[in-house]
């Protein structure tokens, strides 16, 4: 397929998360691994373009989107995008819904989550793990979020598995905000440690993580980052 050239998602890019309009919207965020499978992966790639807003979560997107298309971002991950979603709900008395994992994280989400929200009303579902759901799991995940409608949908089920779930049954959902946030599941349970804020300010989260968890994600890192490098290279003087 025709490569995701990261310019066509320059209209979708956003830095502003206080500003986010109270309607229907898919909201996603991209980094270079994901950017990487969005090139040989055309449904994800479509799900991606479909955002009604994406969030540059890599250093390396803000850095490439700055040198390819002028336009001066900052890093945006998905916890900052759930902690101000979380804020909001919070403050409104709202409802939300994690959507994958396992119960066990969820529990952990959902007990942490009322100490920090007490106001927030959270709602839980852990679907069915395997690579594909079928018709069946869909119906149920989707009857479950209906039920509660709540203002903001949070999708943990990994990239690109989750972006191209919510861009497929997009208009079946009764949610305000879908988020696509992946790995906060584990960060916000404690599963996972994030990087300190030095660390992130600087730019180098993605290598914390690397040495935190080097025999799974060295692939993802040192490889993936030579060809988002690549990808990079060739569409500004390609």
């Amino acid at each position: 397929m025709e490569l995701s050239l990261l310019s066509s998602y320059k209209n979708i890019f956003s830095n502003d998360l206080l500003s986010i309009p109270e309607q229907k919207m898919m909201i996603n965020t991209i980094n270079a691994h994901s950017f990487n499978l969005a090139c040989i992966d055309k449904v994800f790639n479509n799900s991606l373009h479909a955002s009604h807003i994406l969030l540059p979560d890599g250093i390396s997107i803000v850095w490439a989107l700055r040198l390819i298309t002028g336009k001066k971002l900052r890093k945006i991950a998905g916890l900052d995008l759930f902690m101000v979603e979380m804020e909001r709900i919070n403050q409104t008395s709202g409802k939300c819904f994690f959507l994958g994992s396992s119960p066990q994280v969820l529990e952990s989400i959902t007990k942490r989550a009322k100490k920090e929200f007490p106001h927030a009303q959270v709602f839980t579902y852990s679907p069915p793990y395997k690579a594909i759901f079928t018709e069946e799991d869909t119906q149920t995940m989707i009857a479950e979020i209906n039920k509660v409608q709540p203002a903001a949908l949070f999708i943990g089920m990994t990239a690109p598995k989750q972006e191209k779930w919510a861009f497929e049954n997009f208009n079946k959902l009764n949610a305000l905000h879908i988020c696509s946030i992946g790995a906060v599941f584990d960060f916000y349970a404690g599963n996972i440690k994030r990087a300190p804020g030095w660390v992130i300010k600087i730019g180098f989260e993605w290598c914390y993580r690397l040495m935190a968890e080097p025999k799974r994600l060295w692939r993802r890192y040192l490889i993936g980052n030579i060809i988002f490098l690549r990808s990079v290279l060739k569409e500004k003087w390609g």
